[in-house]
Order: C-alpha cells, then sequence, then structure tokens
C-alpha cells in the first residue's frame, strides 16, 4: 500500500467540483483508490484548517452553500485520516522553505512526505514543478 501526503488542494476538489474545476476526475480517481485501500492518506494538522479556509472562502464567495460546506467538513473529517503535528514538522519545513523560497505552510506537508517516506500529491502545480526535483513531490495531474 502507497502511503500519501494529501495536500487540502486535492480535497478541496471532491467538494468544490462544479463546471470547469480542473482535476476533479483526478482527484476523485485517487480518493477511489484510498477507499479500495491502494493508498493510505496522511496529512498534517494544517490540512484541516485549510480546508476549512477554502470552504469558509467558497461560502463568502457564494460559490457554495453554507450548509454543504458544514456537510463537506463533516465528511471529510469521518475519513479519520492520520494527522502529525506541524510543531514536529516545523524545522524542516522551514528548511525547506528558506531554501527553495516556498511558503512555510506548503513546506511543512513537503517535510510529513520526507518524514513519512511518501509522496505529497497537491494540486498546486507550481509547488510540484519547484520541488519535485528535490523531494517526493507530484503533481495531481501527472497521476
Amino acid at each position: 500500500m502507497s502511503l500519501i501526503v494529501l495536500d487540502a488542494s486535492v480535497a478541496v476538489k471532491w467538494f468544490l467540483h462544479g463546471k470547469g474545476e480542473t482535476l476533479a476526475d483526478e482527484a476523485f480517481a485517487l480518493l477511489d483508490r484510498y477507499v479500495k485501500d491502494e493508498v493510505r492518506f496522511l496529512v498534517p494538522d494544517l490540512f484541516w484548517v485549510e480546508f476549512a479556509n477554502v470552504m469558509w472562502k467558497a461560502v463568502r464567495l457564494g460559490r457554495f452553500p453554507k450548509a454543504l460546506a458544514d456537510a463537506a467538513l463533516a465528511t471529510l473529517t469521518q475519513y479519520d485520516f492520520p494527522t502529525f503535528p506541524t510543531v514536529n514538522l516545523l524545522s524542516k519545513a522551514f528548511e525547506i522553505a528558506t531554501t527553495y523560497d516556498r511558503t512555510v505552510y506548503d513546506s511543512i506537508y513537503v517535510a510529513l512526505a520526507v518524514q513519512s517516506k511518501a509522496q505529497l500529491v497537491t494540486a498546486d502545480e507550481r509547488l510540484a514543478n519547484s520541488l519535485a526535483a528535490h523531494f517526493p513531490v507530484k503533481w495531481l495531474g501527472a497521476i
């Protein structure tokens, strides 16, 4: 079974997959692999906050009804992904961020992938392109 550090940008696509949402099919295919026990997802505790923030923004912009955002949060938390504290990843994340000019937020996910000997899957193509040569980072559109 493969270990995957799941970026919030991928999980969001399971819920905000309206017209024109890119990579929704790829995100659902990855979720299907999880449901079939072909992969196991790991997340930093930051994942939950980032996901909720995207839902909040979608509600605020009128892109998603609050009731559906509430349901999305409830559904996602039922998956009970193993969650790792960011405080334990902070030093490595800061090193990655300062060396490769990436945000500490993004680097937390990369640090978890390195620590767990897993692959980070992200819908952020710029992040994947900037770090894939140095770390186990894969763009969702390439899987």
